[in-house]
């Protein structure tokens, strides 16, 4: 007999699943974190600070029961991360899902970045790598499936408006574009190799998603750029973050999903 067809909503559920996802505090992370524990995911927020990401795992729903926590980890201090990976799964017992969402920005644009800046800027991408590659290594000694999420943006599919920024804030960094674009297709390339063992790599790239702290008229000039004439909520990642985390996604993987109120359909 064929196995039963699931319905939508086990496709969606997550629980029983536990995910570690990066940058938990962050604009866009506490949204996406309290999707996947609405879920019914067991999250670890993850933040440099462990006091901070205690605070926002205790803040996190929980409908289901599961059991958060919070864990300090730094993707950019690679040296460590081998030793944080493994105190997270001696804390939670293991990971199945992945959320690479954790950024250090720097808002150089081209005009005064130095090398230094850039190249700290592309380290975030190796952050990703190597957490990833650790999470696929745990995952296949457990014999069991593993999705990754990858946090990539419109801005490394195209190019930003020069006229959006200008006279109001620095330009949209070089380096930034250089970093989202390097992660887009560090999907594919993983997401190739890792097939074979069961682990699914994806991405999800959102638009102009700013807070509140973005310059006002930044945010005016931006919302004519977009054919929706408005910039998005962080509540509309929550149903993309879910959809890429669990099965309701299992025939997915090497892909970017764009989340952007049309920018990329001009």
């Amino acid at each position: 007999m064929p196995p039963a067809e699931p319905t939508v909503s086990e496709l969606f559920d997550l629980s029983g699943q536990v995910v570690l996802i990066t940058g938990a505090g962050g604009h866009l992370g506490s949204a996406m974190a309290r999707a996947l524990a609405e879920a019914g995911a067991s999250v670890i927020a993850t933040s440099r600070d462990v006091d901070k990401a205690a605070a926002i795992a205790a803040r996190l729903p929980s409908p289901t029961g599961a059991v958060h926590c919070g864990a300090a980890l730094d993707h950019l201090d690679t040296d460590a991360l081998p030793e944080r990976f493994g105190q997270i799964i001696e804390q939670a017992g293991k990971v199945d899902i992945l959320v690479n969402n954790g950024h250090a920005a720097d808002g150089h644009d081209w005009t005064s970045v130095t090398a230094e800046d850039f190249n700290r800027q592309l380290s975030n991408a190796t952050g990703y790598f190597l957490l990833s590659r650790l999470f696929r290594d745990h995952v296949v000694v457990r014999q069991a499936p593993g999705s990754i999420v990858m946090l990539g943006s419109m801005y490394g599919v195209v190019a930003s408006y020069p006229d959006a920024y200008e006279g109001v804030c620095p330009a949209s960094p070089v380096a930034y574009h250089a970093l989202k674009g390097g992660i887009i297709q560090m999907t594919r390339h993983l997401a190739a190799y890792w097939a074979a063992d069961g682990v699914r790599v994806n991405c999800l790239s959102p638009g102009p998603f700013p807070s509140e702290k973005a310059p006002a008229g930044m945010v005016a000039r931006l919302e004519q750029k977009l054919p929706m004439k408005r910039m998005g909520q962080a509540h509309e990642l929550k149903g993309a973050i879910v959809f890429l985390a669990s099965r309701a996604s299992s025939f997915m993987t090497g892909q970017n999903l764009i989340i952007d109120g049309g920018w990329t359909a001009w």
